[in-house]
């Protein structure tokens, strides 16, 4: 990048570095945006096919989930990683919807492409955009139905929804009431849900059949030694963070023996400590223990002469959740253990889970906190139930928070682009292009529908339009026949914070990567983006010749 001064040519970037700018910048942008959209396209909906990627190691993924696919992509341009950005945001927000995203944008920007030709600034299609996408939120509003959580039918419908086009579609109605009941369990009394209250534990072996709902908490660990019950019913569990064993001196400290007497004497007051601490936990009248770190290994024998489960090493997150699931305390000193501290459950039992032993703590009266276990063929079978199932407990999260829900199918898409057609006429003027171009944009979902079930985009598009035009607002695509069906009806719905984080986000990352009109690529290493002398940032400071 150069400029001229009396004849002299003036540097400011660091040779190496590279500039484009004006249209070629917009074009390269719009082209990597739109490159990303369409490696995801070909996913979306029950009727969606499964990529395979293979990472450098050789390890491969196989999913239709568009937000993994995203991650598992080695992406390099800038306007593309925006793009991945759309789908984490979704992702983290709403849990689905990822795909639905990263089209949107890349369809908003190929429109967009469009206007530019006709010389349409882009600050204009910015503006036409987010009076759309402005308008799309309250259009949404009034296609939306009043979810209650009181009913589960509708909710397991949600998550059906969700898992529709995943692995999980040969036993999706088992998962979905699975998912349903774990959702409800962990809901606070705020109404909100935090999902992550729910554990999900991958098995390879057995059949998707196989996975179990567990109204407690299922722990990663086996019993501390075999002497010890495998099972203890009507279980009074203590929660202790703290080691049970004699604590080490802050700073070093030397201890003289002179004589085989005083060893003896050493030995036995540990022996005493350590005896006194079993001897609190039994009197407190557990007879499950759980503790977040060590135990001695003579603290472990008294444990098991008494008849105490133990279990040491228990991670942090999995103490939160079984104080959830029992309703007992974590507490941090064994000196303070009280009765009223312990938590309850039916039942504590070591189990083998595909050659694994774990603890199972089940039967707890009102648990807040539960589990779900997994089983799979194979280990990328089980990977990908994993990701359905995650979709399926945050979009059941999601619609009891919001109680809100939109028909799924493309039936809110063409509602809303007949509808934003309308609205264009009211503004007038350039941005009534861009808006035209926005609901143009939003017709992109029933037609990858259609295009990936097979069936005829153009006739299915017309057909939606016409029974939308009908006032048939509820109509969404029928994936066997290509024909429109009220989505209400067959139970295809989705939580409105999936359509509107969806557009919205999508809208954002467009109207973002159009305002952009010159790519500064500074060379890599020293002088580089990532090390500028002069605090010059990526511009290298003035490099006059």
């Amino acid at each position: 990048m150069a400029g001229q001064f009396g004849g002299t040519p003036i540097y400011i970037l660091r040779e190496g570095s590279r500039r484009t700018a004006g249209r070629d910048a917009q074009r390269s942008n719009i082209m990597a945006a739109k490159a990303v959209s369409g490696a995801v396209r070909t996913t979306l909906g029950p009727k969606g096919m499964d990529k395979m990627l293979v990472d450098t190691l050789g390890d491969v993924v196989i999913t239709n989930d568009g937000v993994t696919i995203l991650k598992e992509m080695d992406i390099e341009h800038p306007a593309a990683k925006m793009m991945v950005e759309i789908a984490k945001t979704q992702d983290q927000e709403v849990g689905d919807g990822t795909t639905t995203a990263v089209v949107l944008a890349g369809e908003l920007l190929k429109q967009a492409e469009g206007l530019l030709e006709e010389e349409i600034h882009p600050t204009v299609i910015a503006a036409g955009y987010r009076a759309a996408a402005e308008k799309s939120m309250e259009i949404l509003k009034g296609l939306a139905v009043i979810a209650s959580a009181e009913d589960e039918d509708l909710l397991r419908k949600i998550a059906v929804t969700a898992m529709t086009g995943k692995g999980s579609q040969s036993a999706r109605d088992e998962l979905a009431v699975m998912a349903v009941e774990a959702v409800r369990s962990v809901v606070d009394e705020d109404g909100t849900v935090d999902t992550d209250n729910i554990t999900v534990e991958k098995k390879v072996g057995g059949g998707i059949t196989d996975s179990v709902l567990v109204r407690g908490v299922v722990i990663d660990k086996e019993r501390l030694q075999p002497s010890m019950p495998k099972s203890v019913t009507d279980a009074r569990i203590a929660l202790i963070n703290a080691a049970v064993e004699i604590e080490k001196t802050e700073i070093d400290a030397k201890i003289q023996i002179t004589s085989p007497n005083q060893l003896q004497a050493f030995l036995d007051q540990e022996e005493t400590t350590l005896k006194g601490m079993v001897d609190n936990i039994v009197a407190s009248g557990a007879n499950v223990l759980f503790v977040q770190k060590g135990i001695d290994d003579l603290a472990q024998h008294f444990l098991a002469r008494a008849g105490i489960y133990t279990v040491r090493r228990v991670k942090k997150s999995d103490m939160e959740k079984l104080a959830r699931a029992t309703g007992g305390k974590v507490i941090t000193s064994i000196h303070d253990i009280d009765k009223d501290d312990l938590g309850r459950a039916g039942l504590v039992e070591e189990r083998k889970v595909s050659d694994e032993k774990m603890t199972f703590v089940e039967g707890c009266e009102n648990p807040k906190s539960v589990s779900i276990i997994l089983r799979g063929g194979t280990e990328h079978v089980v990977d990908e139930l994993d990701r359905a199932m995650e979709d399926a407990l945050r979009v059941v999260g999601v619609a009891l928070e919001d109680k809100l829900l939109v028909p799924g199918g493309g039936a809110p898409e063409v509602d809303l682009a007949l509808r934003l057609r309308a609205f264009a006429s009211t503004v007038g003027g350039r941005e009534q292009l861009a808006i035209e171009s926005f609901a143009d944009a939003m017709e992109i979902i029933p037609k990858t529908l259609a295009e990936n079930a097979g069936l005829d985009q153009i006739d299915s598009l017309m057909a939606l339009r016409s029974a939308h035009e009908t006032g048939m607002k509820n109509s969404g695509l029928n994936m066997e026949t290509g024909e429109p069906v009220d989505m209400l009806k067959q139970g295809v719905l989705e939580p409105i914070r999936v359509k509107t984080q969806a557009i919205n986000s999508a809208t954002e990352a467009a109207v973002m990567i159009l305002r952009i009109d010159d790519v500064i690529a500074s060379k890599s290493g020293p002088g580089g983006m990532g090390e500028m002398p002069g605090g010059m940032g990526g511009m290298g400071g003035e490099d006059f010749e």
